[in-house]
């Protein structure tokens, strides 16, 4: 072959390649409006791998981008955080139960608003419209009416949920609760259930889909209709039904075991980088150094020391600062607890990068499944000090687990945690089993991020894959109870018996009146 054709050869392969890429290539828009930064770093994680893969995608949000080398392109727009009080109110337990979910929905009603009517959105909306984006990714946390922007750009929608699928994910795509076996996120229980536990979580299962999830919809009916006006886009209730695909920060290694509809994905530890990003300097030091072990201390992303009551800081302090362990406290307040030898305070610490660390014996943790997940992920036993939501939730599973322990906040003792905390870091069972577990979670087909772009390209292939939709997305509840069945049966029921108890009725008045006549005859001859 001539230099010439060989030239023109690899020109026609480059720009067949160049045409492929192009054509496989998708604009996908990613709005994760939570203003929680552990939310974020779930949702970003999504958006990075499918920059990386080649699409283009924008990322709008209301928090600083916690990944800056990614290769999307990023919206900040001004910080819409949660009201103050309710956090604190949630956290110390100073409200009642239906007051703590009420406050909490309304504030969460109030951010996701504040983020779409935010002018920088508004303005991005009216530059974009259909056909700009062929993909919308959804960060979920009670924001249907945000199902909307699916409507404006007119493509499928995708949201990433941060934990285990709740009811209202499981009703947005038509999962089976399976209450008889499967616990509820609320109840606490785990697999498998006795009677008691069954009663539980029915009742948890009835006050989450009847009582909470009622509460938090009621907000975004109103909240639709006025971003998204009925003369110019669909209902709520048909926006609902377009959600193509889930994708759920969970592994069914970390039970509960359940059946799941196919456009149900998990992607448990999608933030988990599987190769560690190299440490700073100075944390790297301290790790380094720490031959005897570290513990690292986070109570999350969401809670500030001005959340914590001083008693509770005071306890907490005088347990880790008594350690023979070098303690990296992430902190974000300004006055801290208190000075010690031992503790190192940074306002922000890279989680996943330090758990990784050989030289970590021990995670104190708020319980957030996040935190739980990458501490599995690496092998690092806890003991957790959960505060609000899923927390108990999680620390209750990971105690039931062997893979560490849980105190109570509002009941929490210096005695109490410092207990706990012995325990684990003494007891090599809990390090080994949760070490075990470690291998098991990673023990996968596909690593979650590549389980992300398949599903992804899978979906823009096939227009939304509709197909993989349950049918129970377009029925109602008496319909998926099949109470209209049940009680057409029924009227049948009643109908034959009804037939059959007049046919009786006529041959018994029919038989008494052929009785009578017949004595009525054997008189008449009688009398003559």
């Amino acid at each position: 072959m001539s230099p010439s054709m060989l030239c023109t050869l690899l020109l026609l392969i480059g720009l067949a390649v160049t045409r492929f890429e192009t054509a496989q290539t998708a604009r996908i828009l990613g709005f994760f409006p939570s203003p929680s930064k552990s939310h974020l770093i779930v949702h970003a994680a999504i958006a990075s791998q499918l920059a990386d893969a080649g699409h283009n995608v924008t990322v709008i949000t209301s928090t600083k981008n916690v990944y800056p080398k990614a290769k999307y392109e990023y919206i900040q727009i001004d910080d819409t955080k949660f009201d103050v009080s309710v956090m604190a109110g949630m956290v110390n337990g100073s409200m009642s139960f239906f007051n703590k979910y009420s406050s909490l929905f309304r504030s969460l009603a109030s951010s996701a608003n504040a983020s779409i009517t935010h002018p920088r959105v508004q303005r991005f909306l009216h530059e974009h419209g259909p056909g700009d984006f062929d993909l919308v990714i959804l960060g979920y946390f009670m924001n249907e009416f945000h199902f909307g922007l699916a409507a404006h750009f007119q493509c499928p929608l995708i949201l990433s949920f941060m934990i285990q699928p709740i009811v209202a994910i499981n009703d947005l795509v038509g999962n089976p609760s399976e209450m008889a076996y499967v616990p509820t996120l609320m109840s606490n229980e785990k697999q498998p259930m006795n009677f008691w536990a069954r009663v539980i979580n029915f009742a948890s299962l009835a006050l989450e889909r009847y009582g909470m999830l009622n509460l938090a919809l009621s907000y975004q009916w109103e909240l639709y209709d006025y971003n998204f006006p009925p003369d110019r886009y669909p209902p709520l209730e048909e926006v609902r039904k377009n959600v193509s695909l889930v994708f759920t920060n969970h592994h069914f290694s970390q039970g509960p075991i359940r059946p799941n509809v196919p456009n149900l994905i998990e992607i448990g530890g999608i933030q988990i980088k599987e190769k560690p990003d190299p440490l700073p300097a100075d944390i790297a030091k301290i790790l380094d150094e720490a031959k005897e072990g570290a513990i690292y201390f986070s109570l999350g992303t969401n809670i500030h020391g001005s959340h914590l009551t001083d008693e509770k800081l005071k306890i907490m302090f005088n347990v880790v600062s008594k350690l023979p362990y070098k303690v990296l406290w992430k902190w974000n307040d300004s006055e801290r607890p208190g000075q010690a030898d031992n503790i190192i305070y940074r306002e922000w610490l890279p989680q996943d990068d330090i758990l990784a660390h050989p030289n970590i014996k021990l995670f104190l943790t708020h319980g957030g499944m996040g935190s739980v997940v990458e501490s599995q992920y690496h092998g690092v036993p806890m003991v957790g000090i959960p505060l609000f939501g899923d927390q108990p939730s999680n620390m209750a599973n990971v105690e039931r687990s062997g893979y560490g322990l849980s105190v109570d906040y509002i009941t929490l003792t210096e005695e109490s945690l410092s207990t706990a905390v012995q325990e684990v870091l003494n007891n090599p069972k809990y390090r080994k089993t949760v070490q075990d577990f470690s291998r098991l979670y990673r023990d996968r087909p596909m690593t979650p991020r590549e389980t992300v772009v398949y599903w992804v390209d899978y979906v823009l292939r096939h227009n939304g894959a509709k197909h993989m939709q349950s049918p129970a997305v377009h029925m109602n509840r008496w319909q998926l109870m099949s109470l209209d069945v049940i009680g057409f049966l029924l009227a049948i029921v009643v109908a034959v018996v009804a037939v059959l108890v007049k046919i009786c009725r006529l041959l018994c008045c029919r038989g008494k009146k052929e009785k009578l006549a017949d004595v009525k005859v054997k008189k008449s001859k009688k009398n003559k």
